[in-house]
């Protein structure tokens, strides 16, 4: 269980409602990065082309709910071997699983801000990216109630 939303140091809760936001999944080693600062996204994904302020994080494990979100400070562009945010070994880890490509996106992000109460959920999680606002967010507690509010999903 993350306890992060009971931390007395945790970010508050305050985005405006209407923000957009781009959910995405994210396995235990992604979210160790976004926690660190940043969520790199091959250049060829829609997300890399999207308007948004914030990113909200579908954790595939230890939870399966969508449980943070960030604000989306800056977008660096990163070429494989380049110096940049990533290193080789956050490319082996977080690209090379899911793409060859050698051009990622790399959102830079502020601090993770837990949900007060975690979107769970009850069918097959979240793939791709799916667009709603930070009210949507809050206001679903299931992921399918959240694939409702959501285009993409």
């Amino acid at each position: 269980m993350d306890l992060d939303r009971y931390a007395s140091d945790a970010p508050d809760d305050d985005a405006p409602p209407d923000a957009r936001v781009c959910v995405v999944a994210t396995q235990p080693a992604t979210f160790e990065r976004c926690r660190a600062g940043f969520y790199p996204a091959p250049r060829s994904y829609d997300r890399t082309r999207t308007r948004f302020e914030y990113l909200a994080f579908y954790r595939t494990a230890p939870v399966s709910a969508v449980t943070h979100y960030a604000r989306v400070t800056d977008r660096t562009e990163q070429r494989r071997g380049e110096a940049g945010p990533m290193d080789e070994a956050d490319w082996e880890a977080l690209i090379d699983p899911f793409s060859d490509e050698r051009t990622v996106l790399v959102f830079e992000l502020g601090d993770l801000v837990p949900l007060d109460a975690p979107v769970e959920n009850d069918r097959n999680g979240v793939r791709g990216a799916w667009y709603c606002t930070v009210g949507d967010l809050r206001a679903a507690g299931t992921v399918s109630e959240l694939a409702e509010r959501s285009t993409g999903g």
